[in-house]
């Protein structure tokens, strides 16, 4: 029987095998740790982080989800400030609902389209 981390894994393997970042279109990838939410635009062909945000600096002290809404429009300033508006978004092998759902309507609202 697998364990939950090891489901989340093998579903990252299977979404990263079917999705890659370029310089046009990069990847927007979310982990969220125990404790925190972490975001990045990488362009996998050159292996280079355009952009990252985290929600250790942060204002809001309330719940991940409200935490993570932030993060995502953060991400998306960061990412416009750079000229992307387009990104392939990767939950990083995390279920679509909760915080990484906030993470995506928060990229949404600041901007942008995946």
């Amino acid at each position: 029987m697998l364990k939950p981390k090891q489901k989340r894994i093998r579903r990252h393997k299977r979404i990263r095998s079917r999705i890659s970042g370029t310089k046009e279109l990069p990847r927007l990838c979310f982990f969220s740790s125990n404790s925190h939410i972490y975001a990045q635009l990488i362009n996998d062909e050159k292996g280079q982080v355009l952009a990252q945000a985290h929600d250790l600096k942060l204002k809001v002290k309330s719940g991940k989800i409200s935490k993570a809404r932030e993060v995502g429009k953060l991400i998306a300033k960061l990412g416009l400030e750079k000229k992307i508006e387009k990104v392939v978004f990767d939950r990083g092998g995390f279920k679509y609902h909760g915080v990484v759902k906030a993470l995506a309507d928060g990229a949404r609202e600041g901007g942008l389209k995946f």
